[in-house]
């Protein structure tokens, strides 16, 4: 397994620990800040593993160093593969909240919501929503894995 793909893993641990334990006691909006940060993290050390395997298997000359066009590379390569474009859609929105400005409300509740204010939209992300997300980020890291292995 690359080393990449370790780190991946290893910003998954982290998310999680962010999500199963500091989300729950201190209920913040930095905490869903923080996770959306590991979470990409997570998503680039993948990309990385992934281009890394398609080089070995001379599928690609060189790999990108810009996250973004990673992005892109990954979407022009594989246009037919649904399951993979929805996942970097998702890099893609956790990319932008993170450079969004940001509300806080209900902080140190149940129902601690940030509010990334987008150029054409307001999103909201809640405890719920952070963890689907969560959950779709470790999807696509099962999912590298599978191609990587």
């Amino acid at each position: 397994m690359s080393e990449a793909f370790q780190k991946a893993q290893e910003e998954m641990k982290r998310a999680d620990h962010l999500m199963f334990v500091s989300l729950k006691y201190t209920r913040t909006v930095d905490v869903i800040k923080s996770i959306v940060e590991r979470l990409i993290n997570a998503f680039d050390f993948s990309m990385e593993a992934y281009f890394e395997k398609l080089k070995e298997q001379k599928k690609v000359t060189e790999i990108p160093t810009i996250p973004k066009v990673k992005a892109d590379a990954l979407k022009a390569l594989f246009e037919d593969d649904t399951e993979l474009n929805t996942f970097l859609r998702l890099y893609a929105l956790l990319r932008k909240i993170n450079k969004a400005e940001f509300a806080r409300a209900r902080e140190y509740r149940r129902h601690v919501t940030m509010t990334a204010l987008l150029e054409d939209a307001e999103i909201e992300i809640t405890i719920d929503i952070i963890f689907d997300y969560f959950e779709k980020t470790r999807a696509f890291l099962e999912y590298v894995h599978e191609r990587i292995s």
